[in-house]
């Protein structure tokens, strides 16, 4: 009995291609379409399984599904003049219609049920016009940093009216500590013209008990008011030299 021919279709057919440098791990892609109406089970197998990482390297395809395969290829040092020998091969076996154990069905698997497609693996380094490719590309990237940059200026906007308003709350604060010493002068004359009226008073007749704890309360009251235009004055003065520093 023959064998089968491969069910699944894989894109690429024949080549898995790795483009260097090869300083780092270079990917990959394996398509696998399976064009028929049953599920097909499969296995990636490789001659080099040390330099190479599979994802996944073994499932299900469902009928008429398609899965990629990512094969990653570990960092190595490249040498041209050496040929590549490394292999990679996919198995495939239509799935059973009552299957509970994949691994004992490839394991019971007759030789004849099995189809399988081999790929030869590839090493391309980049040429010339693609390393000049690279080169614009890296020139073109402080000119997204410095987008960024611009970008970041942005916030200067916001400060400027964070000042605008902070300067119209200092504002409104001397205009209500200028009302207040207004009111504050105004108390202070209309205290001092009680004092002057209560002096002719004292002169005009005998002083009374009454009269001195008016005179004295009058006094007192007569000082306060001064203070408060001082300490006034004080804070109108430190909140025009904050805005001014």
């Amino acid at each position: 009995m023959s064998k089968l021919e491969q069910v699944l279709i894989l894109d690429p057919p024949n080549d898995l291609r790795f483009k260097g440098p090869f300083t780092d791990v270079v990917t990959a892609n394996l398509k696998l379409k399976n064009p028929s109406d049953r599920k097909v089970c499969f296995k990636v197998k490789t001659t080099a399984p040390r330099r190479y990482c599979v994802r996944p390297n073994s499932g299900i395809i469902e009928p008429g599904a398609t899965l990629i395969i990512s094969v990653m290829l570990q960092p190595f040092d490249y040498d041209p003049n050496e040929k590549s020998k490394h292999k990679f091969m996919v198995q495939t076996i239509f799935a059973p219609t009552a299957m509970t154990d994949t691994e004992a069905m490839w394991k019971d698997a007759k030789p004849d049920d099995l189809m399988d497609s081999k790929l030869r693996c590839l090493f391309d380094l980049p040429s010339e016009s693609d390393k000049v490719n690279d080169i614009d590309a890296a020139k073109a990237v402080p000119t997204l940093n410095s987008s960024k940059v611009d970008g970041l200026g942005a916030p200067k906007g916001i400060s400027a009216a964070m000042d605008d308003s902070e300067m119209k709350k200092i504002l409104d604060e001397c205009k209500r500590y200028q009302t207040e010493v207004s009111k504050l002068s105004e108390e202070n004359r209309q205290l001092k013209d009680e004092g002057l009226r209560l002096r002719k008073i004292q002169r005009s007749g005998p002083p009374t008990s009454n009269s001195n704890s008016l005179i004295g309360r009058e006094s007192t009251v007569s000082s306060l008011p001064s203070l408060l235009v001082v300490i006034a004055a004080i804070f109108i003065g430190f909140f025009l030299g904050k805005f001014i520093l």
